[in-house]
């Protein structure tokens, strides 16, 4: 991972969106539980970030996940994701766009958080434990 480009990286990404998903974090287990509660600049439809290349402007909390930093930030990545994939030495699944070759087969095997999310603003943080997702993404 650590000799890929840029652009080989970024091309790593599979358009779930599931890491644009807030998370919650028990602080003594570090479990990490999924909502459906999607950051404000998320694209529910096109499950990519609308405003990526200044995302930090907006959210600056928002993390540039990188080779360098995966082995911190690889237990709260969903399990689906190919950078914690690569990182655990597992394949890509069939679904993944590097592998189908089309970037709607995320979409197609159900794996993206396309029209499921809600968006942070018309939640309040206190509220999102009410949002949790069963199951592991």
């Amino acid at each position: 991972m650590q000799n890929l480009s840029q652009k080989e990286w970024e091309a790593l990404c599979d358009g779930c969106g599931k890491c644009c998903l807030n998370k919650l974090e028990d602080p003594d287990t570090q479990e990490v539980a999924f909502t459906r509660v999607a950051c404000r600049l998320l694209d529910d439809e096109t499950c990519r970030c609308a405003q990526y290349d200044i995302r930090h402007q907006f959210v600056p909390e928002c993390v540039t996940l990188s080779p360098s930093n995966i082995a911190e930030i690889a237990y709260w990545m969903p399990q689906t994701c190919a950078y914690r994939l690569l990182f655990d030495n597992r394949p890509l699944y069939d679904w993944h766009p590097l592998i189908s070759g089309t970037a709607q087969s995320v979409h197609d095997a159900g794996i993206s958080v396309q029209g499921w999310t809600v968006p942070e603003f018309e939640i309040p943080e206190e509220d999102w434990e009410d949002h949790i997702i069963e199951g592991s993404l």
